[in-house]
């Protein structure tokens, strides 16, 4: 029993001499292609059209493959041609298909295109790279991600430029929106994540403090780490996680559906209305979110502090003033917009190179957040050094 998959109704009309169509059936002797009508030059693109919804409908073509022309009209050496195209493209060899019911001269035509049809060849396997190959790929890759990143900075920057130049075209209900969205809603988690991360150091400094009789000092260890290291650094990992990966999306998904296309034919510039109050709200969040960092890191700290070193609240906070100098707690507020100004600027440029499919999105996110945590990373090492050369 055959099963017939058409491009049209089950029952077509009924068809004139110079209508043209085709279908696919599928049966236990294989596929057969059915063309009738008239296949001639001047219909091509109908034809095309036609052949590539017949291929739609119809399930992958199981050999033996043939070609009917029983209801054929007539049929020129074009036509010809685009059968057999799509024939191959379909994954049927045309010198393994047989042609069934064609009269002399259709079959001498559709015979004579396909003696002259290009033989079909497998595409070359493509060659492994050799390890050094792959370095030097992998190298030129990096590079341009990286000019692509500080082309982009640059672009950024010179909006900010426009902006400090007239702050009325600064978009305050956009950064409004955004400053929400990046800091008051991440309050909890940062809260939550640096409370922990307090309490932990401070029990694992307690451990070996506690053996020397020197548990006064866990003030010390706790309060510079958490400043100047720990804070920033965590709260800059949860940002990446978090606001970065979401600037990627939402771009990502605005190009997906044209959105800054028709912001760029309205003649305004994308970056502008979409990269700078992101990069502004998260410039101005990150230092607030440190802030949040340091005090509940203090507070977990100092529960644990209490719990297992009998350091009383009161003396862990005197303990705090004389250990905690001024410039320790400004130097970790002091690295929070640097961290913002680099997430936000990778979120939103691996958003912005969004190409037009779904899949780029998910690529482009997860690429976004192993990319910010690296440079905030780097960025630190650099703020150590640097510090280091001060004597800060």
């Amino acid at each position: 029993m055959l099963v017939s998959t058409t491009h049209a109704d089950a029952n077509p009309p009924a068809m004139t001499s110079t209508d043209a169509s085709c279908r696919i059936e599928h049966g236990d002797a294989g596929s057969v292609l059915r063309l009738a009508g008239s296949w001639r030059l001047a219909r091509l693109g109908e034809l095309d059209a036609a052949l590539r919804r017949a291929r739609a409908g119809a399930d992958r073509l199981r050999p033996p493959v043939a070609l009917d022309g029983s209801a054929l009209a007539d049929i020129d050496t074009a036509a010809a041609l685009l059968v057999w195209r799509h024939l191959a493209e379909a994954g049927a060899p045309p010198a393994d298909i047989a042609l069934r019911g064609f009269g002399g001269a259709h079959a001498r035509i559709v015979d004579l295109v396909r003696g002259h049809l290009p033989p079909l060849r497998p595409a070359a396997a493509p060659r492994p790279r050799s390890p050094l190959g792959q370095l030097g790929a992998s190298s030129v890759a990096m590079f341009g991600l990286v000019h692509g990143h500080l082309d982009f900075l640059g672009r950024v920057i010179v909006e900010l430029a426009r902006v400090a130049a007239r702050p009325a075209i600064l978009r305050g209900r956009e950064t409004a929106a955004q400053f929400a969205q990046v800091c008051v809603s991440a309050i909890p988690v940062v809260a939550l994540v640096s409370f922990l991360i307090g309490l932990v150091i401070a029990y694992l400094l307690g451990l070996q403090a506690e053996q020397y009789g020197a548990n006064i000092f866990v003030v010390d260890g706790v309060a510079l780490g958490l400043a100047r290291e720990f804070s920033p650094l965590i709260v800059a990992t949860i940002v990446a996680g978090r606001s970065g990966a979401a600037f990627t999306a939402q771009l990502g998904t605005m190009k997906l559906t044209e959105e800054i296309d028709a912001i760029r034919t309205l003649g305004l510039s994308a970056e502008q209305v979409l990269v700078v109050p992101r990069v502004l709200a998260l410039v101005v969040s990150l230092p607030l979110l440190v802030f949040v960092g340091d005090v509940m890191g203090t507070l977990g700290a100092m529960v644990i502090a209490e719990r297992m070193l009998d350091i009383t609240p009161s003396t862990y906070l005197n303990r705090l003033h004389d250990a905690l100098s001024p410039r320790h707690f400004v130097i970790g507020l002091a690295k929070a917009p640097a961290f913002a100004l680099f997430i936000a600027v990778i979120g939103c440029r691996m958003g912005l190179s969004v190409s037009r499919d779904t899949r780029s999105i998910g690529i482009n996110t997860t690429s976004t957040v192993v990319q910010s945590i690296v440079v905030v990373i780097l960025l630190d090492a650099l703020f150590a050094v640097l510090l280091q050369e001060l004597e800060l």
